[in-house]
């Protein structure tokens, strides 16, 4: 090991390789062995032998990636894909794993941000910046070119969604974020090379799969929801919608047990959680 290679963490676990050359294997199984992970590679050292990754040629880090009953027996694995190449790797604390890869992929490198592209359901005028990213273990921080901070709280991401669009006249990946910013929702643009973006994205989706909106719910909650959503206070909603004060006291209460809803302080003032801005949203959608 170089100076300049530094080991981050040196554990023992399991790992496979899944896919050779662009092709699925057919016969699979796990290898116990020691795995290494330092700023440059990946070292899976097993009783048939060493493998490294370089982490300069890793494009995806990934979550599930089922393949056969062999690999299912495992639950806590990461997936990683270089070239046309796939391995699993389970540390037995792989999020911790995880989490340590992706940081140091993507710590210290420039993406490119629009913030906020919408604020409170309205698209904003603002262009694309550069900004240096810095992951922890609660959140992703964009230091802007302008000197501002952007912070997003992977436990309040909404939704995240990844497409293609034209960036200062280039077509780029580009990952949209629903968070929220002093109580508004707003929607972060981050756009960066393939493997920058499919790193953020394995970290923001963490927080929106938690608050995913599959949850039924009667229209008057809905209603409840979509007005707190378009920027109603939660004073007002029983004159807004002309229902009964006890009865959306009552709601408040139901949403806040389901999670879709924080208690501000008492006297029912409540806002919109990850989960309940997911429902109001797709809700006013479907109208």
């Amino acid at each position: 090991m170089s100076e300049s290679e530094r080991k981050l963490m040196d554990t023992t676990g399991r790992f496979t390789q899944v896919i050779k050359g662009g092709r699925k294997l057919s016969d699979i199984g796990w290898t116990d062995g020691r795995i290494l992970l330092s700023n440059r590679r990946i070292v899976l050292a097993g009783t048939d032998g060493k493998r490294t990754i370089q982490l300069s040629k890793v494009d995806t880090v990934e979550g599930r990636y089922d393949v056969n009953q062999a690999v299912a027996q495992v639950t806590d694995y990461v997936s990683v894909r270089t070239g046309r190449d796939v391995f699993l790797i389970s540390t037995g604390e792989s999020e911790d794993f995880e989490r340590t890869l992706h940081k140091t992929i993507v710590d210290g490198n420039i993406v490119l941000i629009k913030h906020p592209a919408i604020e409170g359901g309205v698209v904003q005028d603002v262009g694309w910046n550069k900004a240096r990213v810095k992951l922890d273990a609660e959140a992703v921080n964009l230091a802007v070119e302008d000197g501002s901070f952007v912070q997003i709280e992977i436990d309040d991401v909404g939704t995240v969604d990844r497409d293609e669009r034209a960036v200062r006249s280039a077509e780029r990946p580009v990952l949209e974020a629903e968070h929220t910013e002093s109580g508004t929702s707003v929607e972060t643009y981050i756009s960066g090379n393939e493997k920058h973006c499919s790193v953020l994205e394995s970290v923001l989706q963490r927080g929106a799969e938690r608050n995913a909106s599959s949850i039924d719910l009667g229209k008057e909650e809905k209603e409840v929801l979509m007005a707190l959503y378009s920027g109603v206070s939660s004073f007002e909603v029983p004159e807004f919608l002309d229902m009964d004060p006890d009865d959306v006291e009552e709601i408040y209460e139901q949403l806040v047990e389901l999670d879709v809803l924080q208690e501000v302080r008492i006297r029912r003032e409540v806002a919109l959680k990850p989960r309940g801005r997911n429902i109001a949203s797709e809700s006013m959608n479907s109208q």
